[in-house]
């Protein structure tokens, strides 16, 4: 994880350790450009070799398939799917991110780039409809950003004139999306959920009775918080006073509400599940962590029987993800769900079946996972920039190992522009930007294709 300090507008000696972080970064980036460029000069060449004894998949039905966040490896992955299936794919994402190295993938036959769905509403669905009409689009799926996955679910109905849209109407996005609302909703159906409370001032946190419970608890912004939600503090504090400090520090309030939720100790894990009309169609678990670039299929009934039960209880059709703890007694809870793609889907990256999965409408016998030979998958520059803070031989071994067990997300020996383009354009690009404004950033997530910025998307 490349990480650098947050910033303000105000104080030179901030901008200026934002300044060489920056270029220091760019620097890395630039000694590693050669070998990047060796690796997929190679890879092309043999694809050149191996071309005459290649064969086409030709689909029965082929169809127009319209995904959305260009910038991240989630859309890149089905992308690959679906023209690995035969399908012809159109890939698309906010100007902001017109430079997606992913675009430049085989897989992909146009790009298009759209407003920022928050910013201009009306736009971005009257471009939407405009793209799904000029390039007959059949089936439209969103590979959202946790603000896009409403607006989507908005233009469905625009949309489904003249495609399917693969995705949630707006009740039921807004409800998912809704951490307090979603755990009150699965509570409802007998599934199990964290012991969880509205907050919508901090005096409800200092003024909440901790001595009557078993268990610590942690805030988390129910809107989207990409800095924010990896703080973890548990309450209470050691003291009311650092209670008190820490809630007010925290931007609640009745228009932005948080959730107070108990804390189960216990394994993290998060899945995918690709839904139709209720029926689970492809499903993945992982364990997981606060900041996911690792995905290794985990074998977990519990888990995969909580969401067949939630999704055929709702007729979901869709893709969603949940974020669950199983607790040392073996009960599993759902403490999050995003009615969106996980980045788990990497996993299915040699599996034949996922666009029948999000396509076909054939009943099937059981839900697709990962195959039994699918390497767990990775983010070589992140697994990179971890050797840098390697203190043992323990840690390293642990490292080498995740990198020869598992294979990269974003590189493919059939496509391996985008493992350049991303690394060396879309990256380089988006920092060159922040330096122009003497901007900082928390981290790369070289995963979803961006600077996780203090009130970025």
């Amino acid at each position: 994880m490349i990480q650098s300090i947050p910033t303000s507008s105000t104080g030179v000696r901030v901008k200026l350790v934002a300044l060489f972080k920056t270029i220091g970064t760019l620097t890395l980036l630039l000694i590693a450009l050669p070998f990047n460029a060796l690796i997929v000069l190679i890879s092309l060449l043999w694809g050149i070799v191996r071309s005459p004894i290649r064969k086409n998949v030709v689909a029965a039905h082929p169809q127009t398939i319209l995904v959305s966040g260009a910038k991240m490896t989630k859309a890149l992955q089905l992308a690959r799917s679906f023209h690995a299936a035969g399908h012809r794919v159109i890939l698309i994402e906010g100007h902001k991110y017109w430079l997606s190295g992913h675009r430049f993938s085989k897989a992909v036959s146009r790009f298009y780039t759209v407003p920022a769905p928050q910013e201009d509403p009306e736009g971005y669905i009257q471009l939407l409809v405009e793209i799904v009409k000029q390039e007959k689009v059949d089936v439209y799926v969103p590979v959202c950003s946790p603000v896009a996955s409403y607006y989507d679910s908005l233009a469905k109905s625009a949309l489904s004139e003249y495609c399917e849209v693969f995705h949630f109407d707006p009740d039921i996005t807004k409800m998912l999306d809704d951490k307090f609302a979603f755990t009150d909703r699965a509570r409802s159906l007998g599934l199990s959920v964290p012991k969880s409370f509205k907050i919508t001032e901090p005096q409800q946190v200092i003024n909440f009775d901790f001595s009557q419970e078993t268990r610590k608890y942690i805030l988390k912004s129910i809107d989207y918080d990409s800095v924010r939600r990896l703080n973890l503090t548990k309450l209470p504090c050691d003291t009311p006073e650092q209670t008190a400090a820490f809630v007010n520090s925290l931007p609640i309030s009745p228009e932005n509400p948080w959730i107070m939720q108990e804390f189960i100790l216990g394994k993290e894990l998060c899945t995918h599940s690709t839904v139709r009309d209720g029926e689970l169609r492809l499903h993945c678990c992982s364990n997981s962590s606060a900041f996911q670039i690792n995905y290794e299929n985990v074998e977990n009934p519990q888990i995969c029987e909580w969401v067949q039960h939630f999704v055929k209880s709702l007729a979901l059709t869709g893709q969603v993800s949940f974020d669950f703890i199983q607790a040392e007694n073996g009960t599993v809870y759902a403490i999050e769900c995003n009615p969106r793609t996980h980045s788990a889907i990497t996993m299915f990256y040699n599996h034949p079946g996922v666009a029948d999965a999000y396509l076909g409408k054939t009943p099937l016998a059981a839900p697709l996972e990962p195959l039994a030979n699918s390497k767990p998958t990775y983010f070589l520059y992140h697994e990179i920039w971890r050797l840098t803070g390697i203190r043992s031989w323990k840690q390293l071994q642990t490292s080498v190992n995740t990198l020869v067990r598992g294979t990269d997300a974003i590189y493919s020996l059939d496509d391996p522009i985008p493992f350049l383009t991303l690394h060396h354009w879309q990256i380089p690009l988006l920092l060159l930007k922040n330096l122009q404004q003497l901007k900082g950033w928390v981290k790369i997530d070289f995963n979803i294709g961006k600077l996780v910025e203090l009130g970025g998307d």
